[in-house]
């Protein structure tokens, strides 16, 4: 069995090997989390080894998972009078401290 080179640029020589495919994405392998968790005590007083079923508990017990609660959106008020006079108000101030 002998060694066989390619040329893979004008003057330029390698030992040929059988090439994988190139990878669909940029990442070596997908993404995965698992459901899987540390045994950890709920409000029922249960064990839980399972991420989804702990969340389902907490969830009908209604409490609220810290980093997933949904944020309020905040009210504008751009559109009403008084957000127009403000802005008027706020610039008119740093207009009038701009030219002391």
């Amino acid at each position: 069995m002998g060694v066989e080179l390619e040329e893979f640029e004008p003057g330029r020589w390698r030992v040929r090997r059988e090439r994988l495919s190139a990878p669909v994405s940029n990442l070596p392998r997908p993404h995965v989390i698992s459901d899987a968790m540390p045994p950890t005590e709920q409000v029922d007083g249960r064990f839980y080894e399972s991420k989804s079923a702990f969340r389902a508990v907490g969830r009908a017990n209604g409490l609220v998972e810290v980093g997933n609660e949904r944020q309020k959106p905040k009210p504008r008020n751009s559109g009403s009078r008084a957000g127009k006079q403000q802005r008027i108000n706020s610039i008119r101030k740093a207009l009038e401290k701009a030219q002391l």
